[in-house]
């Protein structure tokens, strides 16, 4: 059984401030927890292969594969300024020295 004090210590870690009624509600209510949880912990579930999903998921999506069928002079048509098969852009990094 979980104590009064633990959960008033637990509650000041989490800077939570309880009333002494809500202290006891709220230890009540771990108790109660943690004893469903020593009870799961008694079932036996050794032939019980593990679950990750509880249904069956696939993908339905493509395999991602690159494909290079695009012309160098078709993506740079629209480009402002280039130099050969690069795109030029404005500076954003001052040369200057500061």
């Amino acid at each position: 059984m979980i104590s009064k004090e633990s959960v008033a210590h637990v509650a000041g870690l989490a800077k939570l401030a309880f009333t002494d009624d809500e202290l006891q509600q709220y230890t009540n209510q771990l108790d109660e927890i943690l004893n469903m949880v020593a009870q799961l912990e008694t079932v036996d579930t050794t032939d019980v292969p593990v679950t990750t999903q509880s249904i069956h998921l696939e993908n339905v999506m493509r395999e991602d594969v690159a494909h290079n069928d695009t012309k160098i002079a078709d993506l740079l048509a629209n480009v402002p300024t280039k130099k050969g098969t690069l795109i030029q852009v404005p500076s954003i990094i001052d040369k200057e020295d500061d």
